[in-house]
Order: structure tokens, then sequence, then C-alpha cells
């Protein structure tokens, strides 16, 4: 779990993925959209990516695991909690929190 919490950190938006989701394409495209250059990790590519996947999961990503956003080294959560967060338009406030976003 702390290798989690460290990986999310290191970069205002950090997306936790498997390359063959569509909705973890979906949410990384949104972002890339935005603007934003989030730190994605493709777990389906990792050694460890079954240890990762479970320790989001023991962080609270519920439902679908992945794509497990962090914005701000901050839990988002899954393709849901980052979409409801786009349509009411809190999630562009918190990219620029986090400074993934200059504008």
């Amino acid at each position: 779990m702390d290798c989690v919490l460290k990986l999310a950190s290191q970069r205002a938006v950090v997306i936790f993925s498997k390359s063959t989701c569509c909705m973890c394409h979906a949410i990384k495209r949104l972002f890339y959209e935005q603007g934003v250059s989030p730190m994605v990790y493709e777990l389906d590519e990792l050694i460890n990516g079954r240890e990762i996947e479970r320790a989001l999961v023991r962080l609270g990503c519920s439902g679908p695991t992945l794509p497990a956003v962090f914005v701000g080294g901050k839990l988002v959560g899954s393709s849901k909690n980052v979409l409801t967060l786009h349509i009411d338009g809190s999630l562009k406030k918190m990219l620029k929190d986090a400074g993934a976003l200059w504008l």
C-alpha cells in the first residue's frame, strides 16, 4: 500500500490502468484532452501489477478497481467518480489546485 501512495504522490495526476481496459482508455483520453499529462501505470504490463491492484482495493477503490485516479496524491476513485467530477465542473478545480492545469 505504501508503494501505491508513493507512486501516486510523484505527479499531479496518476492513473493506475490496464492497457486492455476501455474505460481506462476513456479516462486517460479525458485527461489528455484537457491538457493534463498524467503518469500512467499499466498494471497488466508491470511485474507487481496484481499486488498494486490489491493495494488499491485496500485503499478504497471499489466497483471496477481500474482505472484508479489520484489527483494531488489523493485518491479520486474510478471512472464513475472522475466522470461525475468532470460533469459537475469540480474536476477542473482539483486539477488546477494540484498544479496539473495552468489555465
